[in-house]
């Protein structure tokens, strides 16, 4: 068990390596304020700019957070605590499932609905003309992928509380929602910022489904209807063109890397939280 744990420790460090690695090439043509600050990408010209696409990839993310949390968390609510127990065991197998549900299948689905959708009936509703592969498409594909992550997580640590929690706050007069309120919430925040953080590191790292409905455009957009491209659909669409030029490889390899330490300073502040959380709440 020992050599078994060590093993995946070096596993995690020899990728981080071999990515900083592999990475060093561009940094010896470009420094880290251009790549990062430059709105130019293209590669024929060495000109490798991500200000646009990192732009893209935190407006899809953020967006979709910002739908996914709050529907995730409230429907976790209903299933745990007011749901039915013939609604509940007919949900909670589906939510499984959709967790596990692979993610181009999501991507073909956005392609035959939320494309169409946002083209035809949310654009034209702010008086927007789009092709519905756009930035709010996108981030509507990757809220329905969180969702089943989020409430999963949420209703295993809302069953976790005791009983005599609920019956306490009842037996004193508390109504049904103020129990949800004042004593589920707190009790299982520190388990509801662990589903958030989870959430996000579905949605930073999504590839294939983004790919689809993105646009592809390497661009700084300028609404959410507008065309984009974010940091890992840019390594699926480049990869094809990479092993023609060193530098271009070297370029997405440093991509990856900045994917990689993104999730990597989220985890650590996603433990950070709960630990204060855990100590606020005497947890």
């Amino acid at each position: 068990m020992l050599v078994v744990t060590v093993a995946v420790s070096l596993l995690f460090f020899s990728i981080f390596f071999l990515l900083l690695f592999k990475s060093l090439f561009i940094f010896e043509q470009h420094s880290l304020a251009e790549i990062l600050f430059s709105s130019s990408w293209n590669p024929g010209f060495n000109q490798f700019g991500l200000y646009p696409i990192i732009v893209g990839t935190v407006l899809v993310t953020g967006i979709a957070l910002i739908i996914a949390v709050p529907i995730s968390i409230l429907s976790a609510v209903y299933i745990a605590e007011y749901a039915p127990k013939k609604i509940r065991k007919i949900v909670r197998p589906f939510i499984d499932v959709l967790a596990g549900v692979p993610s181009v299948v999501y991507g073909l689905c956005a392609l035959l609905f939320l494309v169409p959708l946002v083209k035809d009936v949310i654009a034209p509703w702010f008086g927007i003309e789009t092709t519905g592969y756009c930035i709010l498409t996108a981030s509507i594909t990757l809220a329905i992928m969180v969702f089943p992550i989020i409430i999963s997580l949420c209703v295993e640590s809302f069953h976790a509380i005791p009983l005599s929690l609920r019956e306490a706050s009842l037996s004193v007069g508390a109504t049904k929602w103020e129990t949800v309120k004042k004593v589920i919430f707190r009790a299982s925040a520190p388990s509801i910022i662990s589903a958030v953080f989870l959430g996000f590191g579905r949605a930073f790292g999504e590839t294939i489904a983004v790919n689809m409905v993105v646009g592809g455009i390497t661009r700084t957009p300028s609404t959410l209807f507008s065309p984009g491209q974010t940091l890992a659909s840019l390594i699926v669409s480049a990869y094809s063109d990479m092993m023609s030029s060193p530098l271009y490889e070297s370029a997405l390899m440093m991509v990856a890397l900045i994917l990689f330490i993104v999730v990597l300073l989220f985890n650590i502040f996603g433990i950070f939280i709960l630990r204060r959380a855990k100590k606020r709440w005497n947890f």
